[in-house]
């Protein structure tokens, strides 16, 4: 996708969280839109954010302004999500942007702002339920999903990360117009010292989501003759808890660590059932990693050819899969280079590309809207 070609001069607020890959994809996208003109202002939601991701947001240029209030799915009940939207449009009517950029879209269900809004639907609480359980909603998702279909509805325009998830998102609100596609990038990750991994498996991510499917990749981490490093908490702040019995759980780690697992090469494994993109795969793909996949549709759509896939409910089979890489090295260190191919595909240049299109669309669209010859049509 193209650039437009002026410069913008434009300023957004966007919302963010530290908690998982909302946070990398919001500095990696402030940093590549800060090249065209746009500067990013990012209110905080949930806990605050550590010392390297701090250190992080700083190197971008990105604005922070550090809330304390609840995610949609962190809070208690519906008014302390309707609370945290009035402060958004606190926020926007103090510092004036141009466009608010919601990363939670449940916010744009109440309050009333006065920019253009583009929502990203990154994951919620339905399509995670259908993905993971199944049936109907228990009540605690019941009205965090009702805010989520009212946000999406109050939005200007809604984007999602592929196609697959595109889909299941309108399916499940009962969307008119599918969301507007605009893959994930990373930018590359700073690279030290490797530890030595060419003999192990790696994973990382938010090992307490049971989405994530980390109970799994710990009881097959038993039949295997190399260890299984875990990189992630497994504590969520929502109060969710997951045990490790045989995977070495390494703990939230920070950019510069997990590169340095990383760069050594290992077998990189996500059973999830519910993933929308995947930052963790894209980061270990971006390294030439190997890649072993849970057969689910976003992870066809955005590696295959590029990775082994296996039924996430098949321990035996995975681990097949896995002692197999691992006495072929040389098909291993072909499937490396395929990821790290496909991973071309996936930058924080072509993500920005497309949303700063999105911005000049929406933004056109209310200028068209408001203008005398607009408001007669």
């Amino acid at each position: 996708m193209a650039w437009p070609d002026e410069k913008t001069d434009l300023h957004v607020l966007m919302t963010a969280d530290a908690v998982g890959g909302v946070w990398q994809y919001a500095l990696d996208l402030s940093e590549g839109l800060r090249a065209h003109s746009v500067t990013t202002t990012i209110a905080v939601l949930g806990p605050s954010p550590s010392a390297d991701q701090l250190a992080m947001a700083e190197s971008t240029g990105a604005k922070l302004i550090l809330t304390g209030l609840p995610l949609d799915w962190t809070a208690r009940n519906r008014c302390e999500v309707e609370e945290t939207s009035r402060t958004i449009a606190h926020i926007a009517a103090q510092i004036r942007p141009d466009l608010l950029h919601l990363n939670s879209p449940a916010l744009a269900a109440n309050a009333p702002f006065d920019v253009p809004v583009v929502a990203v639907c990154h994951s919620c609480v339905a399509t995670w339920w259908q993905a993971v359980k199944g049936g109907s909603l228990p009540e605690e998702f019941v009205w965090r999903t009702e805010l989520v279909a009212k946000g999406y509805g109050s939005s200007d325009r809604l984007l999602a990360p592929t196609l697959a998830f595109a889909q299941a998102t309108a399916q499940a609100y009962g969307l008119a117009q599918t969301p507007t596609v605009v893959s994930n990038g990373r930018r590359s990750m700073p690279v030290g010292r490797s530890v030595p991994g060419e003999h192990i498996i790696f994973t990382a991510g938010r090992l307490w989501d049971e989405g994530k499917n980390f109970a799994v990749i710990d009881r097959f981490a038993s039949h295997l003759a190399v260890p299984v490093l875990a990189a992630g908490s497994l504590e969520g702040p929502n109060g969710t808890h997951v045990e490790a019995a045989h995977a070495k759980v390494l703990g939230r780690l920070s950019d510069a660590e997990i590169a340095q697992y990383l760069s050594a090469r290992p077998i990189f494994i996500s059973m999830a059932r519910y993933e929308p993109f995947g930052l963790a795969v894209l980061e270990a793909a971006q390294m030439e990693c190997a890649l072993v996949l849970s057969d689910i549709p976003t992870f066809r759509e955005l590696w295959e050819g590029a990775a082994l896939f296996v039924d996430p409910s098949d321990e035996s089979a995975t681990v097949e899969v896995i002692d197999h890489l691992l006495q072929d090295p040389e098909g291993r260190a072909a499937l490396g280079r395929a990821a790290r191919e496909r991973a071309d595909a996936y930058t924080v240049d072509a993500m920005s590309a497309g949303v700063l299109n999105t911005y000049h669309s929406v933004l056109g669209q209310r200028s068209q809207m408001s203008s005398p010859e607009g408001a007669a049509a």
